[in-house]
């Protein structure tokens, strides 16, 4: 989701204060969307640690000094070691397949990086380091780039490959400290509340004023692989369930029973003619975000409002009804649909379309549009009035 899409709404719906909740809070748009108007009190969840760390470098006050001067010392530290040929105390670092994805240079070079930086005590800066860090490792792995799942580059590509780690590294951190100081840094006033979980959200007591949040668009497998795309970076980071992060999100495990009942149904029964699996597949997704949303709903003040921004994607040529889906979850969990807007899908990393037969040449679009879901909590399940 783009900042400007939040903003646009929270400044048509008069919200400059309060508090504000993102379920699903990925690297922060929605805080930097409730900063820009006004909104100082915001807490986020999100399962993916990587998605996480991005979240936390930005909205965590860190000194600017700090981060330079520990800059200057990385810079040191690294190439004296290369320099003096010390790498024989340098950790193993336990990365699943890692000649497949790195060159034996690369991995020492990043092996090196890793653990000079796990080295800075505050760690704040040891987080600030880490991001950028985490890129350099994608950029400088065998993965091929502007890809929403994870592949190797051909083994044609790979032999003239040899990626400058520290050059990448250091320039990644330098854009990074300018970005800091001069986007993020300045709007993280005195007052300014941002907590972050790397955890799914449940309902403990916390209530909020507004939701803003865009949800995974579908089971990620076949939409947007958050997991896999993250996985040799959250690797890297000492994240045990690296590889497990797509089975662990919304849709990530296969339902027993279709999804039968409400605007959602006859989508769902329509793929089921043509491939059960999909079907089900399709199925925890919406099994998984009703209860999600029904969580969310317990956690929002009355009379307070709750923004969902969805795609509609398309399944075995089945045009699936995401928005509506979504307001029809509202209602049950006493909120009153105010209004769907739609616009064009922003520049997401997932495939504009697909190929539902596996046939040569045979594709179809999977989402164009995205819908901006708007509820206010009225106390009323709407589905039962009249």
């Amino acid at each position: 989701m783009l900042p400007q899409i939040g903003i646009e709404v929270l400044k048509e719906l008069n919200i400059g204060k309060g508090s504000l909740l993102d379920p699903y809070c990925g690297s922060g748009s929605s805080f930097m969307s409730g900063l820009e108007c006004g909104i100082i009190d915001m807490a986020g969840f999100d399962i993916n640690p990587l998605a996480v760390l991005i979240s936390k470098v930005k909205f965590t006050k860190v000194s600017v000094d700090a981060i330079i001067d520990t800059k200057a010392h990385l810079y040191e530290s690294f190439f004296k070691c290369l320099k003096d040929k010390d790498t024989k105390e340098i950790a193993h670092h336990h990365i699943t397949n890692a000649d497949f994805w790195f060159s034996k240079e690369v991995f020492q070079h990043l092996s090196i990086l890793y653990d000079f930086i796990n080295q800075i005590k505050d760690e704040g800066v040891k987080r600030f380091c880490l991001l950028p860090f985490s890129e350099t490792v994608r950029k400088c792995s065998y993965a091929r780039n502007n890809e929403f799942k994870l592949y190797r580059i051909k083994p044609e590509d790979m032999i003239c490959f040899n990626p400058d780690v520290p050059g990448i590294y250091f320039n990644k951190l330098t854009d990074m400290i300018f970005s800091y100081s001069n986007v993020y840094l300045p709007k993280l006033k005195e007052h300014v509340k941002i907590d972050i979980h790397c955890s799914s959200f449940r309902y403990q007591n916390e209530v909020y004023d507004i939701v803003l949040t865009s949800p995974p668009y579908g089971d990620s497998r076949t939409t947007v692989s958050y997991g896999q795309f993250s996985t040799l970076s959250n690797e890297w980071l000492g994240v045990q369930t690296a590889r497990k992060i797509d089975g662990l999100l919304m849709g990530g495990t296969i339902a027993k029973s279709l999804y039968n009942k409400g605007v959602i149904a006859d989508s769902i029964t329509e793929i089921n003619r043509m491939d059960t699996k999909r079907a089900l597949e399709v199925t925890s997704y919406y099994y998984d975000i009703e209860k999600s949303i029904a969580e969310v709903a317990k956690s929002v003040k009355m009379g307070g409002k709750i923004i969902y921004v969805v795609g509609n994607r398309t399944v075995k040529g089945v045009s699936l009804p995401t928005d509506q889906f979504i307001a029809e979850v509202f209602e049950k969990n006493v909120f009153n649909h105010l209004i769907t807007y739609e616009r064009d899908l922003s520049n997401k990393a997932m495939p504009l379309k697909n190929s539902p037969t596996n046939e040569t040449g045979k594709t179809v679009n999977t989402i164009l549009y995205e819908y901006i879901v708007i509820g206010e909590k009225t106390g009323v399940r709407w589905d039962s009035c009249g």
